[in-house]
């Protein structure tokens, strides 16, 4: 993912009913694409919620199976050892 995406990039939470972990992926997608697609699947617009991950991979949940979803800043994931 370049810098330019990186910036933009969202994390995304997504809680499933009778599933036990939540899905959670970072999308290049702005949080305002996210948010529409949500509305269209919880609307009856779509039957399924579609995102893409920042590695090109398409996530499907049916929109009757969404508990709820959460829209963050993508966390920076730290590598090494440090002196606290």
């Amino acid at each position: 993912m370049t810098d330019r995406r990186r910036d933009k990039a969202v994390e995304v939470k997504i809680g499933v009913q009778h599933a036990p972990r939540e899905i959670v992926l970072e999308s290049g997608q702005t949080p305002e694409e996210v948010e529409r697609a949500v509305s269209e699947a919880l609307s009856g617009k779509s039957q399924l919620l579609s995102l893409v991950d920042d590695h090109g991979r398409k996530v499907l949940v049916p929109a009757d199976r969404l508990a709820y979803v959460e829209l963050g800043e993508p966390t920076q994931r730290k590598v090494g050892f440090s002196a606290l």
